[in-house]
């Protein structure tokens, strides 16, 4: 009984620290990533900015999955229909969150964009209640919430909040959210949908992932610009810099959400607000307010509030 206890808590901490630590790596490379992408779609427009974070990525992925397979074994697909479903639910989903957060991007700010994509930890809760049947203590439950309210205060212009249904930054950035907690509870069910080693299995729905969105993204540019060569040639160096931070960053969030609930995957990942506000002020020359950084504090203070509440 004791050694069985033992066990259990060993796997538990493990599992704990695991997700917690390619959480942040998935923070810090999304922050620098989307920075990246957000001049990426100044300089070819939104559909290759969209296109250069699946294409250029798979590769990397590739490899990575290989590796997976080789150190902690092949998975099995008991249910083929319901892997293909939620992972292809997931690819339509990524894209149109990405999307829409660039198009925040061209009315709003880069800090905006970012922000307003974050009230997706509260939406993957309510998403995943039903579909994922995890359920959150009050504290992850305040940690959550504290995080959204946050991430809204850094964005909303409070002498406008009158007009806030008329703002389509507004509008287009929630609807980011909910395309990226859509993303991350079907991530977390393709993942689920396989047998064996879970790292492995979040590889197989990541591969999946970003190979159907290199194809619809790929076969929409090269029917718009009548180029076969247009995605490949169009800004390379960025396009590579975007893909592999992308794939880098995927890779943590899937395996996150393979090993927890992705509500405080998400949560702790607004630790990526850090490096939001440090591109925004360095990078983009864009004055970071008193208000933001209240905001920033609540957004930190929820980090850590779920990460008690998981550990």
């Amino acid at each position: 009984m004791t050694a069985s206890f033992i066990s259990t808590l060993t796997i538990g901490l493990y599992n704990a620290i695991m997700w917690i630590l390619v959480t942040l790596f998935a923070a810090a490379c999304q922050s620098m990533r989307t920075a990246h992408q957000k001049t990426l779609s100044q300089k070819q427009g939104f559909l290759h900015a969209t296109m250069a974070r699946s294409l250029f990525g798979l590769p990397l992925v590739s490899l990575y999955l290989m590796l997976c397979w080789w150190l902690f074994g092949g998975v099995q697909m008991p249910s083929a229909s319901e892997f293909f479903i939620y992972a292809s639910v997931c690819s339509v989903m990524q894209i149109l969150a990405t999307y829409l957060m660039l198009r925040v991007f061209q009315s709003g700010s880069f800090a905006l964009g970012t922000l307003l994509a974050k009230t997706e930890a509260v939406l993957a809760a309510v998403i995943g209640i039903p579909l994922l049947h995890y359920s959150l203590d009050v504290t992850a439950w305040l940690g959550i919430t504290l995080g959204v309210f946050g991430a809204l205060i850094m964005s909303v212009k409070f002498n406008n909040i009158r007009h806030a249904h008329r703002d389509m930054s507004l509008l287009a950035g929630l609807g980011s959210g909910l395309c990226f907690a859509i993303t991350s509870v079907t991530a977390s069910k393709a993942s689920h949908a396989l047998e064996g080693s879970v790292i492995t299995s979040a590889g197989v729905a990541l591969w999946y992932v970003l190979a159907t969105q290199s194809i619809l993204l790929c076969s929409i540019q090269i029917y718009r610009t009548r180029n076969v060569l247009a995605p490949i040639t169009q800004s390379f160096g960025l396009s590579c810099k975007v893909g592999v931070l992308s794939s880098l960053g995927s890779i943590g969030w899937f395996t996150g959400f393979a090993l927890v609930n992705p509500a405080l995957v998400k949560t702790l990942g607004q630790i990526e607000i850090l490096g939001t506000l440090y591109y925004s002020k360095k990078k983009f020359k864009e004055k970071v307010t008193p208000q933001q950084w209240v905001g920033g504090t609540m957004i930190l203070i929820s980090v850590i509030l779920v990460t008690i509440a998981a550990v």
